[in-house]
């Protein structure tokens, strides 16, 4: 390839650690040839492949101008810092990691305060008592802005909050605030409580994709090999394999174990010998074992599964369909 394919995971702390094991399940090895305090890694087995390591709000940022291809960054970023996000990038993969939810959260003291509705009505009064409308701390403005429209909300200003908003309004900067939070515990110690339908967003570390990155034939290409290796780790998460021989096994029994159990066989029925793979779900696991040996298997043997590849490449598919629209 003329440039790089530029895949940018977050520089620091638990986001890079949990982003490198995210790609090293699915059997791409992330790696800093320059050393540990170098911005540019590889994978190894991908040489057109360069790792980026930049912030999470940069790699926001980089994503809406087309500078990297691909990205790991929480939606919260994406939503706030991208207008007209899901025309712009596309959220491939939800990732398990990077977990919070944007709230607002108003003083625990405001005791009749529950609900956005409730909000709706101490705003207007707060306005028509001190001739000033109430003050809303947060980093989230677009985010608020949607929101607090959403639920008719007018009479309030954003303030923006350049260091830790949760204590705006003991300090006296603002009435509430927007922000982020995983427990709840910080908003607690605080004096602030989450209002009961005033969860904005739940967001985690997506997988996403820029519409306006050089897409060209070997990116494209190159982007399939990492979805596929992705794709492949996602579905084994799924199943455990089970495997047993079993001398009278038809359509109408596969047809029961896949209904009763979700079970699959994926490479057909028994073999001459009997020999019968099935990939399950791990709840499942000892019922239909309880169901083989039932139906005269002696011995039923479960493994744990690495990868699973397809004919289809769903991550792939989707990502063509957003490229083409």
């Amino acid at each position: 390839m003329t440039n790089p394919f530029v895949l940018a995971v977050p520089s620091k702390g638990r986001l890079q650690e949990n982003a490198d094991a995210f790609f090293a399940r699915a059997g791409l090895a992330l790696a800093k040839p320059r050393g540990a305090r170098d911005y540019r890694g590889t994978i190894s087995g991908l040489d057109q492949v360069e790792i980026a390591y930049l912030s999470a709000s940069e790699i926001a940022a980089q994503l809406a101008r087309g500078q990297i291809h691909l990205g790991i960054t929480g939606e919260d970023l994406i939503r706030e810092s991208i207008a007209d996000a899901d025309r712009r990038v596309m959220l491939i993969e939800s990732l398990g990691f990077g977990s919070a939810n944007v709230v607002v959260a108003v003083p625990q003291a405001w005791i009749d305060v529950r609900t956005m509705a409730d909000l709706d009505d101490v705003a207007t009064s707060f306005r028509v008592k001190h001739n000033r409308r109430m003050r809303v701390a947060t980093k989230y403005i677009n985010l608020t802005r949607h929101f607090f429209a959403l639920h008719g909300i007018v009479d309030y200003r954003i303030v923006e909050s350049a260091g830790a908003t949760e204590g705006a309004p003991a300090s006296g900067a603002a009435e509430l605030i927007v922000d982020i939070t995983t427990t709840g515990a910080t908003l607690a110690a605080n004096g602030l409580k989450v209002l009961d339908d005033g969860t904005m967003l739940r967001s985690q570390a997506n997988l996403v994709a820029s519409r306006a990155a050089d897409w060209n034939a070997d990116a494209r290409e190159t982007a399939r090999i990492i979805l596929d290796h992705i794709a492949a780790r996602a579905r084994a998460a799924k199943y455990k394999e089970v495997r047993t021989r079993l001398a009278n096994c038809d359509d109408v029994l596969l047809t029961e174990i896949h209904d009763r159990f979700g079970a699959v066989a994926p490479f057909g029925g028994p073999v001459p010998s009997g020999l019968l793979t099935l990939h399950c779900p791990p709840a499942q696991l000892y019922a239909l074992g309880s169901l083989l040996r039932a139906r005269g298997a002696e011995t039923v043997s479960i493994g744990s599964l690495d990868y699973v590849m397809a004919r289809d490449n769903p991550l792939f598919s989707r990502l063509e369909a957003f490229l083409a629209t």
